[in-house]
């Protein structure tokens, strides 16, 4: 026991990191369990379009877009969502969404902002078009 507080006495600026790590760690676990954006790993996102007839809205640029996409997949780019523009995709606010970008990682913002903007069931691929490449799922360029 001595030997930890000789530590924390020690190497003050480790603890507060430590600390603070702890502190972030925790608040993201509360602020994704409080959240009502869903993420979901390919084989649940496959499930998601094929059974409950899911909306795929990929929120890359038209020029990502055009390389390759989900099949069926609508091309609204985070910007013009972001600039509250959901009126490209209300008729759609009924379904379940399935929001996807190339890592995973911009789809967390735009997925508040249509749960804020009224969508029941908004969901987000785990790892983006990446991670659906990397599972060898089909891509198409039309």
């Amino acid at each position: 026991m001595q030997e930890y507080l000789d530590f924390f006495t020690d190497s003050p600026m480790l603890v507060i990191v430590w600390f603070g790590l702890v502190v972030a760690i925790i608040a993201m676990s509360i602020m994704a369990k409080l959240s009502k954006v869903t993420v979901l790993s390919t084989q649940e996102a496959v499930t998601l379009i094929n059974k409950q007839e899911g909306v795929v809205i990929d929120i890359r640029g038209a020029e990502d877009f055009r390389k390759g996409h989900i099949a069926n997949a609508i091309n609204v780019p985070a910007s013009q969502l972001k600039e509250n523009n959901l009126n490209l995709i209300k008729k759609y606010q009924g379904k379940p969404v399935l929001l996807v970008c190339e890592t995973g990682v911009t789809t967390a913002s735009v997925g508040r902002l249509l749960s804020k903007g009224g969508f029941a069931q908004v969901n987000t691929l785990r790892g983006g078009m990446t991670e659906w490449r990397t599972q060898n799922l089909p891509v198409t360029k039309r």
